[in-house]
């Protein structure tokens, strides 16, 4: 299932939202001007190795503090191709804007940063002897979709269903993130099961699951923005 757009309505204008779709957008053309050697060298220097922070954390002395930590950040605004970057920004187009105008931007980008560290953390602890960078900004998306689903779950989502034959279908976001998340879920454990999938490339599924489940712990610790802000946009 595709999500396409949703009815839930806003009251502010979703700046960081369009913020954070501008910068994973030229980030990843930046990454389209370099050569292809050059490219993988950047992407292993800004991607998460789950190997350099299991390394740092065994006090491995060709690693340190930058090497390990620093692309837990960087790696939430690379992406691998273009379906990789249109699939997440079309997730945070529908589902961003909303999560914003309930929190205010500050805690709207506390919640984006920390579901996307939570996501890196929880995908190198499953795939710690891994050697392969990953990007993408899908588990900081996640907690986003995380909040949402808590948030709105009788919002309409218009969903393309690509079965026998490609319709489209409103849907409750509850039923369109609950199964997207019961899909990572079930797809991360089968990749434990079968060790090697996940860790030799592919889809980080259980980034997926630590940012969509960060995403609903922290919109029930975040405060909401007062009401009588929302319509001024702070």
């Amino acid at each position: 299932m595709i999500p396409l757009r949703d009815d839930a309505p806003r009251f502010t204008t979703p700046y960081l939202t369009y913020f954070l779709l501008a910068l994973n957008v030229v980030a990843f053309l930046y990454e389209l001007l370099l050569e292809p050697r050059t490219r993988m060298e950047f992407l292993f220097q800004f991607g998460v190795v789950p190997t350099h922070i299991t390394g740092l954390l065994h006090g491995a002395e060709d690693v340190n503090v930058q090497v390990a930590l620093v692309p837990v950040l960087t790696s939430m605004f690379l992406h691998a191709s273009w379906i990789h970057l249109l699939s997440n920004m079309l997730a945070l187009w529908i589902f961003g804007d909303n999560v914003e105008d309930h929190l205010g931007r500050f805690r709207y980008l506390l919640l984006y940063l920390g579901s996307g560290v939570a996501a890196s953390l929880l995908h190198t602890a499953f795939n710690a002897s891994s050697s392969v960078p990953s990007v993408g900004a899908s588990g900081a998306i996640a907690g986003v979709m995380g909040a949402y689903f808590l948030l709105f779950p009788s919002a309409r989502v218009l969903t393309l269903v690509p079965l026998v034959f490609i319709f489209t279908v409103q849907l409750p976001a509850w039923v369109v993130l609950g199964y997207w998340f019961v899909v990572q879920f079930l797809s991360g454990a089968a990749t434990s099961i079968a060790p090697g999938q996940e860790s030799g490339g592919g889809i980080a599924f259980w980034a997926h699951v630590g940012g969509f489940l960060t995403g609903v712990t922290l919109i029930k610790l975040l405060p909401a923005r007062p009401p009588r802000y929302r319509y001024r946009g702070w």
